[in-house]
Protein backbone atom coordinates (compact mmCIF):
# COMPACT_ATOMS: atom_id res chain seq x y z
CA UNK A 1 0.00 0.00 0.00
CA UNK A 2 1.28 3.09 -0.95
CA UNK A 3 2.52 5.85 1.31
CA UNK A 4 -0.80 8.42 0.53
CA UNK A 5 -2.97 5.87 1.18
CA UNK A 6 -1.56 5.16 4.55
CA UNK A 7 -1.65 8.66 5.59
CA UNK A 8 -5.39 9.29 4.46
CA UNK A 9 -6.27 5.63 6.55
CA UNK A 10 -4.75 6.98 9.72
CA UNK A 11 -5.99 10.57 9.48
CA UNK A 12 -9.14 9.04 9.03
CA UNK A 13 -9.01 6.82 11.90
CA UNK A 14 -7.93 9.84 14.23
CA UNK A 15 -10.85 11.35 12.91
CA UNK A 16 -13.27 9.06 13.74
CA UNK A 17 -11.45 8.49 17.45
CA UNK A 18 -11.40 12.24 17.75
CA UNK A 19 -15.46 12.35 16.93
CA UNK A 20 -16.31 9.38 18.86
CA UNK A 21 -14.40 11.16 22.03
CA UNK A 22 -16.89 13.88 21.78
CA UNK A 23 -19.62 11.78 21.96
CA UNK A 24 -18.76 9.74 25.11
CA UNK A 25 -21.79 10.90 27.86
CA UNK A 26 -20.39 12.45 30.62
CA UNK A 27 -16.73 13.61 29.15
CA UNK A 28 -16.60 16.83 28.21
CA UNK A 29 -14.20 19.03 26.64
CA UNK A 30 -12.39 19.41 29.98
CA UNK A 31 -12.29 16.07 31.14
CA UNK A 32 -11.59 14.93 27.41
CA UNK A 33 -8.31 16.77 27.49
CA UNK A 34 -7.27 15.49 30.59
CA UNK A 35 -7.67 11.98 29.20
CA UNK A 36 -5.80 12.74 26.64
CA UNK A 37 -2.75 13.78 28.32
CA UNK A 38 -2.84 10.63 30.63
CA UNK A 39 -3.57 8.58 28.09
CA UNK A 40 -0.94 9.76 25.56
CA UNK A 41 -3.50 9.76 22.29
CA UNK A 42 -7.01 10.02 21.37
CA UNK A 43 -7.06 6.11 20.69
CA UNK A 44 -5.43 5.30 23.70
CA UNK A 45 -8.76 7.16 25.85
CA UNK A 46 -10.71 3.93 23.95
CA UNK A 47 -7.94 1.23 24.15
CA UNK A 48 -7.27 2.09 27.82
CA UNK A 49 -8.00 -0.57 30.68
CA UNK A 50 -10.88 0.56 33.40
CA UNK A 51 -8.75 -0.42 35.92
CA UNK A 52 -6.33 2.72 33.98
CA UNK A 53 -8.86 5.11 33.46
CA UNK A 54 -9.85 4.91 37.02
CA UNK A 55 -6.41 6.65 38.29
CA UNK A 56 -7.19 9.34 35.92
CA UNK A 57 -8.41 12.51 38.28
CA UNK A 58 -12.06 12.86 37.50
CA UNK A 59 -12.83 9.70 36.14
CA UNK A 60 -15.46 7.64 37.98
CA UNK A 61 -16.77 4.24 37.61
CA UNK A 62 -19.74 5.79 35.26
CA UNK A 63 -17.74 7.48 33.16
CA UNK A 64 -14.85 4.67 33.23
CA UNK A 65 -17.66 2.00 31.99
CA UNK A 66 -18.94 4.65 29.50
CA UNK A 67 -15.66 4.58 27.77
CA UNK A 68 -14.52 0.88 27.96
CA UNK A 69 -18.21 0.28 26.68
CA UNK A 70 -18.24 2.82 24.12
CA UNK A 71 -20.04 1.13 20.66
CA UNK A 72 -20.83 4.47 18.75
CA UNK A 73 -18.00 4.60 16.67
CA UNK A 74 -20.65 4.51 13.78
CA UNK A 75 -21.82 7.45 14.30
CA UNK A 76 -18.61 8.52 14.57
CA UNK A 77 -18.10 7.43 10.92
CA UNK A 78 -21.34 8.42 9.64
CA UNK A 79 -20.08 12.45 10.85
CA UNK A 80 -16.93 11.84 9.03
CA UNK A 81 -19.22 11.09 5.98
CA UNK A 82 -21.06 13.67 6.48
CA UNK A 83 -17.64 16.32 6.67
CA UNK A 84 -16.24 14.81 3.40
CA UNK A 85 -19.66 15.18 1.52
CA UNK A 86 -19.82 19.08 2.56
CA UNK A 87 -16.52 20.30 2.09
CA UNK A 88 -16.44 20.48 6.28
CA UNK A 89 -12.80 21.17 8.05
CA UNK A 90 -12.54 19.54 11.40
CA UNK A 91 -10.27 21.12 13.68
CA UNK A 92 -8.86 19.25 16.63
CA UNK A 93 -7.59 20.99 19.50
CA UNK A 94 -3.78 19.61 18.92
CA UNK A 95 -4.21 20.49 15.39
CA UNK A 96 -2.04 23.31 14.17
CA UNK A 97 -4.63 24.57 12.29
CA UNK A 98 -7.11 25.08 15.35
CA UNK A 99 -7.79 28.46 16.40
CA UNK A 100 -4.48 29.64 18.61
CA UNK A 101 -6.80 32.15 20.62
CA UNK A 102 -8.90 29.27 21.81
CA UNK A 103 -5.90 27.04 22.78
CA UNK A 104 -5.31 28.98 25.56
CA UNK A 105 -8.45 28.57 27.28
CA UNK A 106 -8.95 25.59 29.42
CA UNK A 107 -12.55 24.84 28.62
CA UNK A 108 -12.62 25.34 24.51
CA UNK A 109 -13.65 22.70 22.39
CA UNK A 110 -11.74 20.04 21.59
CA UNK A 111 -13.07 19.24 18.44
CA UNK A 112 -14.81 22.24 16.04
CA UNK A 113 -16.51 22.10 12.82
CA UNK A 114 -16.21 24.67 10.08
CA UNK A 115 -16.60 25.73 6.72
CA UNK A 116 -15.57 28.79 5.10
CA UNK A 117 -12.46 30.25 3.88
CA UNK A 118 -11.49 32.89 6.64
CA UNK A 119 -8.77 32.61 8.60
CA UNK A 120 -9.53 32.00 12.37
CA UNK A 121 -6.00 33.31 13.32
CA UNK A 122 -7.09 36.74 11.81
CA UNK A 123 -4.61 39.42 13.90
CA UNK A 124 -7.78 41.41 14.85
CA UNK A 125 -10.91 39.53 15.23
CA UNK A 126 -14.00 41.49 16.77
CA UNK A 127 -17.05 39.74 18.05
CA UNK A 128 -19.76 41.87 18.50
CA UNK A 129 -22.88 40.72 20.45
CA UNK A 130 -26.66 41.97 21.35
CA UNK A 131 -30.16 42.16 22.14
CA UNK A 132 -32.18 40.05 19.73
CA UNK A 133 -35.03 42.83 19.79
CA UNK A 134 -32.53 45.77 18.45
CA UNK A 135 -33.39 49.17 18.33
CA UNK A 136 -32.50 51.69 15.62
CA UNK A 137 -30.50 53.22 18.36
CA UNK A 138 -28.58 49.60 18.25
CA UNK A 139 -28.73 49.97 14.83
CA UNK A 140 -26.87 52.51 14.03
CA UNK A 141 -24.46 51.84 16.99
CA UNK A 142 -24.06 48.56 15.02
CA UNK A 143 -23.40 49.61 11.28
CA UNK A 144 -21.30 52.58 12.47
CA UNK A 145 -18.96 50.21 14.34
CA UNK A 146 -18.55 48.04 11.77
CA UNK A 147 -18.12 50.75 8.77
CA UNK A 148 -15.60 52.10 11.08
CA UNK A 149 -13.52 49.04 11.01
CA UNK A 150 -13.91 48.28 7.71
CA UNK A 151 -9.87 49.24 7.13
CA UNK A 152 -8.62 47.18 9.44
CA UNK A 153 -8.89 43.73 7.72
CA UNK A 154 -10.43 42.74 11.17
CA UNK A 155 -12.40 39.33 11.07
CA UNK A 156 -16.30 40.36 12.70
CA UNK A 157 -17.45 37.38 14.57
CA UNK A 158 -21.24 36.86 16.40
CA UNK A 159 -23.62 34.19 16.70
CA UNK A 160 -26.33 34.92 13.65
CA UNK A 161 -29.39 35.42 16.16
CA UNK A 162 -31.56 37.99 15.41
CA UNK A 163 -30.82 41.22 16.32
CA UNK A 164 -27.39 42.83 16.54
CA UNK A 165 -25.91 39.37 15.76
CA UNK A 166 -27.46 38.95 11.84
CA UNK A 167 -26.88 43.22 11.53
CA UNK A 168 -23.22 42.87 12.17
CA UNK A 169 -22.86 39.67 9.92
CA UNK A 170 -24.74 41.96 7.25
CA UNK A 171 -22.53 45.08 8.04
CA UNK A 172 -19.45 42.77 7.95
CA UNK A 173 -20.53 42.16 4.37
CA UNK A 174 -21.50 44.90 3.05
CA UNK A 175 -17.80 46.54 4.42
CA UNK A 176 -16.05 43.26 2.72
CA UNK A 177 -14.92 42.06 5.82
CA UNK A 178 -15.31 38.63 6.49
CA UNK A 179 -17.44 37.21 9.23
CA UNK A 180 -17.67 34.23 11.17
CA UNK A 181 -21.38 33.17 12.89
CA UNK A 182 -20.47 30.63 15.84
CA UNK A 183 -23.66 28.51 16.04
CA UNK A 184 -25.55 26.65 18.13
CA UNK A 185 -26.03 23.38 15.92
CA UNK A 186 -24.71 20.92 13.87
CA UNK A 187 -23.99 22.28 10.12
CA UNK A 188 -26.44 20.43 8.49
CA UNK A 189 -29.09 23.14 9.19
CA UNK A 190 -29.24 26.98 9.74
CA UNK A 191 -30.86 28.27 12.82
CA UNK A 192 -32.55 30.67 12.54
CA UNK A 193 -33.43 30.02 8.94
CA UNK A 194 -34.34 33.53 8.00
CA UNK A 195 -30.60 34.16 7.53
CA UNK A 196 -29.89 31.77 5.12
CA UNK A 197 -29.19 34.02 2.36
CA UNK A 198 -26.93 35.96 4.55
CA UNK A 199 -25.11 32.81 5.61
CA UNK A 200 -24.19 31.83 2.10
CA UNK A 201 -23.08 35.32 1.23
CA UNK A 202 -20.72 34.63 4.56
CA UNK A 203 -19.21 31.53 2.89
CA UNK A 204 -17.59 33.48 0.37
CA UNK A 205 -15.76 35.73 3.11
CA UNK A 206 -16.25 34.23 6.39
CA UNK A 207 -17.80 31.10 7.15
CA UNK A 208 -19.82 29.10 9.88
CA UNK A 209 -18.07 27.41 13.18
CA UNK A 210 -19.69 25.14 15.78
CA UNK A 211 -18.75 22.48 18.31
CA UNK A 212 -21.77 20.55 17.21
CA UNK A 213 -21.91 17.37 15.14
CA UNK A 214 -24.75 17.31 12.64
CA UNK A 215 -27.71 16.20 13.76
CA UNK A 216 -27.55 18.31 16.78
CA UNK A 217 -30.83 20.80 17.02
CA UNK A 218 -30.26 24.56 18.43
CA UNK A 219 -31.51 23.35 22.24
CA UNK A 220 -31.51 26.01 24.51
CA UNK A 221 -28.63 24.83 26.54
CA UNK A 222 -26.58 24.58 23.40
CA UNK A 223 -26.31 28.79 23.44
CA UNK A 224 -23.69 29.27 26.24
CA UNK A 225 -21.99 27.19 24.86
CA UNK A 226 -21.41 28.49 21.70
CA UNK A 227 -21.05 31.96 23.73
CA UNK A 228 -17.39 30.72 25.21
CA UNK A 229 -16.33 30.32 21.68
CA UNK A 230 -17.42 33.82 20.60
CA UNK A 231 -15.71 34.83 24.07
CA UNK A 232 -12.66 32.54 23.80
CA UNK A 233 -12.20 33.59 19.60
CA UNK A 234 -12.34 37.53 19.80
CA UNK A 235 -9.53 39.91 20.53
CA UNK A 236 -12.36 42.41 21.89
CA UNK A 237 -15.62 41.73 22.46
CA UNK A 238 -17.85 44.71 21.39
CA UNK A 239 -21.54 44.23 23.52
CA UNK A 240 -23.85 46.94 21.69
CA UNK A 241 -27.23 46.45 23.38
CA UNK A 242 -28.72 44.05 25.87
CA UNK A 243 -30.64 43.82 28.91
CA UNK A 244 -29.41 43.43 32.27
CA UNK A 245 -29.50 39.34 32.23
CA UNK A 246 -29.36 37.13 28.54
CA UNK A 247 -26.97 35.88 26.25
CA UNK A 248 -24.87 38.94 25.04
CA UNK A 249 -24.22 39.27 29.05
CA UNK A 250 -23.26 36.01 29.61
CA UNK A 251 -20.36 36.26 26.76
CA UNK A 252 -19.66 39.12 28.53
CA UNK A 253 -19.11 37.51 31.69
CA UNK A 254 -17.05 34.82 30.18
CA UNK A 255 -14.62 37.16 28.35
CA UNK A 256 -13.61 38.82 30.94
CA UNK A 257 -12.67 35.58 32.73
CA UNK A 258 -10.81 34.52 29.78
CA UNK A 259 -9.03 38.12 29.81
CA UNK A 260 -10.00 39.40 26.94
CA UNK A 261 -10.55 43.43 26.63
CA UNK A 262 -14.69 43.86 26.55
CA UNK A 263 -16.15 47.42 25.08
CA UNK A 264 -20.19 48.79 25.41
CA UNK A 265 -21.92 51.08 23.71
CA UNK A 266 -23.50 53.12 26.97
CA UNK A 267 -27.48 54.09 26.47
CA UNK A 268 -29.79 56.17 28.39
CA UNK A 269 -30.57 54.46 31.76
CA UNK A 270 -34.31 54.09 31.55
CA UNK A 271 -33.71 52.51 27.92
CA UNK A 272 -34.49 48.45 29.15
CA UNK A 273 -32.02 47.13 26.12
CA UNK A 274 -29.26 49.60 27.50
CA UNK A 275 -28.96 48.55 31.33
CA UNK A 276 -26.91 45.56 30.71
CA UNK A 277 -24.55 47.79 28.70
CA UNK A 278 -24.36 50.73 31.50
CA UNK A 279 -24.16 47.81 34.39
CA UNK A 280 -21.10 46.11 32.55
CA UNK A 281 -19.44 50.02 32.22
CA UNK A 282 -20.66 50.71 35.67
CA UNK A 283 -18.92 47.43 37.09
CA UNK A 284 -15.51 48.36 35.18
CA UNK A 285 -16.45 44.45 33.37
CA UNK A 286 -16.69 46.45 30.01
CA UNK A 287 -14.98 50.00 28.28
CA UNK A 288 -17.30 52.99 27.41
CA UNK A 289 -16.63 53.21 23.61
CA UNK A 290 -18.67 55.09 21.13
CA UNK A 291 -17.43 53.80 17.47
CA UNK A 292 -14.70 52.11 16.16
CA UNK A 293 -11.83 55.02 17.24
CA UNK A 294 -12.87 54.22 20.67
CA UNK A 295 -12.58 50.42 19.94
CA UNK A 296 -8.93 50.56 17.91
CA UNK A 297 -7.58 52.93 20.33
CA UNK A 298 -8.76 50.01 22.82
CA UNK A 299 -6.59 47.58 21.13
CA UNK A 300 -3.85 49.62 19.92
CA UNK A 301 -4.71 49.13 16.45
CA UNK A 302 -4.34 52.94 15.87
CA UNK A 303 -0.66 53.34 17.04
CA UNK A 304 2.06 54.09 14.78
CA UNK A 305 4.82 51.86 15.04
CA UNK A 306 7.45 53.58 17.61
CA UNK A 307 10.52 54.94 16.24
CA UNK A 308 14.42 53.68 17.19
CA UNK A 309 17.51 55.17 16.78
CA UNK A 310 19.59 52.84 18.70
CA UNK A 311 19.65 49.27 19.44
CA UNK A 312 18.59 48.31 22.62
CA UNK A 313 21.48 47.08 24.99
CA UNK A 314 20.22 43.77 27.16
CA UNK A 315 20.93 43.42 31.11
CA UNK A 316 23.36 40.77 30.96
CA UNK A 317 20.52 39.21 34.19
CA UNK A 318 18.00 37.83 31.63
CA UNK A 319 16.45 35.00 31.91
CA UNK A 320 15.53 32.75 28.90
CA UNK A 321 11.87 33.47 28.69
CA UNK A 322 12.42 37.20 29.17
CA UNK A 323 14.78 37.08 26.38
CA UNK A 324 12.13 34.99 24.56
CA UNK A 325 9.58 37.55 24.87
CA UNK A 326 12.33 40.62 24.06
CA UNK A 327 13.10 38.79 20.98
CA UNK A 328 9.55 37.85 19.84
CA UNK A 329 8.39 41.04 20.53
CA UNK A 330 11.19 42.69 18.90
CA UNK A 331 9.95 40.88 15.74
CA UNK A 332 7.03 42.01 15.36
CA UNK A 333 6.84 44.97 16.56
CA UNK A 334 4.18 44.49 18.92
CA UNK A 335 2.52 41.77 20.34
CA UNK A 336 -0.31 40.46 22.43
CA UNK A 337 0.10 38.90 25.59
CA UNK A 338 -2.04 36.08 24.26
CA UNK A 339 -0.08 35.88 21.62
CA UNK A 340 3.26 35.40 23.47
CA UNK A 341 1.53 33.00 25.40
CA UNK A 342 1.24 30.52 22.49
CA UNK A 343 4.33 30.97 20.48
CA UNK A 344 6.00 30.41 23.68
CA UNK A 345 3.97 27.84 25.54
CA UNK A 346 4.26 29.85 28.45
CA UNK A 347 1.67 29.94 31.33
CA UNK A 348 -0.85 32.83 30.88
CA UNK A 349 -0.42 33.68 34.69
CA UNK A 350 3.25 33.38 34.47
CA UNK A 351 3.48 35.30 31.43
CA UNK A 352 1.87 38.37 33.33
CA UNK A 353 4.65 38.46 35.88
CA UNK A 354 7.85 37.85 33.36
CA UNK A 355 5.99 41.10 31.23
CA UNK A 356 5.74 43.49 34.83
CA UNK A 357 9.40 42.40 35.38
CA UNK A 358 10.75 43.28 32.15
CA UNK A 359 8.65 46.82 32.23
CA UNK A 360 10.47 47.43 35.30
CA UNK A 361 13.65 46.67 33.77
CA UNK A 362 12.80 49.37 31.40
CA UNK A 363 12.73 46.53 28.07
CA UNK A 364 8.72 46.77 27.17
CA UNK A 365 6.37 48.86 27.83
CA UNK A 366 2.23 47.81 27.61
CA UNK A 367 0.06 48.92 25.23
CA UNK A 368 -3.80 49.55 25.53
CA UNK A 369 -5.51 46.06 24.21
CA UNK A 370 -3.09 44.06 26.69
CA UNK A 371 -0.68 44.83 23.84
CA UNK A 372 3.83 45.24 24.34
CA UNK A 373 6.55 46.67 22.55
CA UNK A 374 9.86 47.23 23.23
CA UNK A 375 11.19 50.62 24.95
Amino acid sequence: MCYIAVTLMMQYSNLVYQIALTLIPGVGDVLAKNLIAYCGSVEAVFKAKKTHLLRIPGIGEKIAQSIVSFAAFDRAEAEVAFINQNNIQPLFYLDNNYPSRLKQIDDAPVLLYYKGNADLNNPKIVGVVGTRKMTAYGQTCASRLIEGLKDTGCLILSGLAFGVDIQAHRDAIKANLPTVAVVAHGLDKLYPFQHRATAKMMLENGGLLTDFPSGTIPDRENFPKRNRIVAGLCDVLVVIETAERGGAMITAELANGYNKDVAAFPGKVNDEWSIGCNKLIKQNKATLVTGADDVCYLMGWNQPAPKRTAQQVLPLDLSQTELGIYELVKSKTKANIDEIAFALQLDPGNLSLQLLEMEFKGLIRTLPGKMYELL
